[in-house]
């Protein structure tokens, strides 16, 4: 099977499961800034950042890109739960200087990737680096920069984009085993809503959460998860030999159930691990089971388990 991870040819990959939520006002960065888990002031028109959204009790509901077009700040979300973060959002707008809007239909997301999409681009590997390119914008995925780049582009130009020839168009099944290869999650197909912890899904090393900031909604779980080492499990990646278990498949080792699977695609897939099951750094990794397959994790070199 081709290793999406380390290809050379340049591919461009449309997103369609990806939404767009446009905030506009003068106290739109304010406003989300007490609500999310990154440092929004840092959004600028050359970067882009990325950040959860979490309950009052710091369990995961949301994850998005938050980068600015203009004047306004634009939210890479998952298609299928845009109102319901809309709808969220709404809730604390109260008096708020803002305008909220599902622009879903205006944008279309597009992910480049390949060994050369970055200088490709123009870009170097730092993530979040953007810029604006042919109508839209364009930047370094802001938590891995070897997930290549994503565009945002006006729908009416997404397909006429000049930078796009550079790229032949793939379907979606490349960016997932890419994403997979390097044990990225992705959103609720991977987190449990209103249950998972982002120090168990590698927001950190994904630069997902700014320690400095000031508080937002769930900061107090994520602090203290992390500053009294309460991580006991932690999402990873993992070879599978046989066939691909269902998401929410428990994995064993042995009798004793010590994690479960979420999200995957042929040999590659993400699962939930008890880090006591997996041994010593320098211990070799051990095979599990799930469903009829066996399962390899995989320490993916971005993380610091």
């Amino acid at each position: 099977m081709q290793s999406w991870s380390v290809m050379a040819e340049k591919h461009r990959i449309f997103l369609e499961n990806r939404g767009i939520i446009a905030i506009s006002g003068e106290e739109s960065v304010s406003f989300l800034q007490g609500l999310v888990s990154n440092d929004v002031t840092k959004a600028t028109n050359e970067r882009a950042i990325y950040a959860a959204y979490l309950t009052p009790q710091g369990k995961f509901l949301f994850d998005f890109f938050i980068l600015r077009d203009g004047d306004r700040l634009l939210l890479d979300c998952e298609a299928d739960r845009a109102d319901d973060l809309m709808r969220r959002l709404n809730m604390f707008k109260l008096r708020s200087k803002i305008s909220l809007e599902n622009a879903t239909g205006d944008y279309r997301v597009i992910a480049l990737i390949g060994e050369n999409a970055l200088a490709t681009l123009g870009l170097d590997s730092d993530p979040g680096l953007a810029k604006p390119l042919d109508g839209g914008v364009v930047f370094v995925d802001p938590r891995l920069s070897a997930l290549g780049a994503r565009a945002i582009l006006p729908r009416d130009k997404a397909d006429t984009a000049p930078f796009l020839s550079d790229f032949a168009e793939t379907g979606n099944d490349a960016y997932d085993l890419l994403r997979l290869e390097l044990g990225i999650p992705d959103g609720a197909r991977d987190l449990i809503v209103e249950k998972s912890l982002l120090m168990e899904s590698g927001f950190d090393e994904l630069n997902g959460i700014d320690w400095d900031k000031g508080c937002y909604m769930g900061q107090e779980t994520t602090a203290r998860t992390k500053h009294r080492g309460l991580v006991k499990k932690r999402l990873m990646p993992v070879r599978v030999d046989g066939p691909l278990p269902a998401a929410g498949t428990p994995v064993f080792s042995g009798e004793q159930e010590i994690g479960e699977m979420r999200s995957g695609r042929d040999s590659r897939a993400l699962a939930l691990i008890r880090l006591e099951a997996l041994g010593g750094d320098n211990s070799p990794s051990p095979t599990f089971s799930s469903g009829e397959a066996q399962v390899t994790p995989q320490r993916p070199g971005w993380a610091s388990f």
